[in-house]
């Protein structure tokens, strides 16, 4: 069984920065993608980025292209996600999440899920 734990959270006024930050139990996530979701009141999970387990490649949501950076640390199994430029549309819980393999983009491809953070960006 796999945990994720996510932090960072808060509110913050529009243009502001915050850091995410998701940490996993066990010793096979350097092994993994990992991916962070999002889910504002009333609406679907939407990706946000994601992270290839080895390469390190990225992708991003057109929405957060050019404003949000997905990293990884693998000697501290945590994925981070550093929020700049924040809007008023990004507030949402913010969840990490597993890559069991396949698109990066659906969220049915991942297998593990952390309880979520909440952003609140206020204008």
């Amino acid at each position: 069984q796999v945990q994720l734990v996510e932090s960072g959270g808060g509110l913050v006024q529009a243009g502001g920065s915050l850091r995410l930050s998701c940490v996993a139990s066990g010793r096979t996530f350097m092994r993994y993608a990992m991916g962070w979701f999002r889910q504002a009141p009333g609406k679907e999970r939407e990706f946000v980025a994601a992270i290839t387990s080895t390469s390190g490649s990225t992708y991003y949501a057109d929405s957060v292209k050019g404003r949000f950076t997905i990293s990884r640390d693998n000697t501290k199994n945590t994925v981070y996600l550093q929020m700049n430029s924040l809007k008023p549309e990004d507030t949402a819980v913010y969840y990490c999440a597993r890559s069991s393999g396949g698109s990066f983009s659906y969220a049915r491809t991942y297998d593990y899920w952390g309880q979520g953070t909440q952003v609140t960006v206020s204008s």
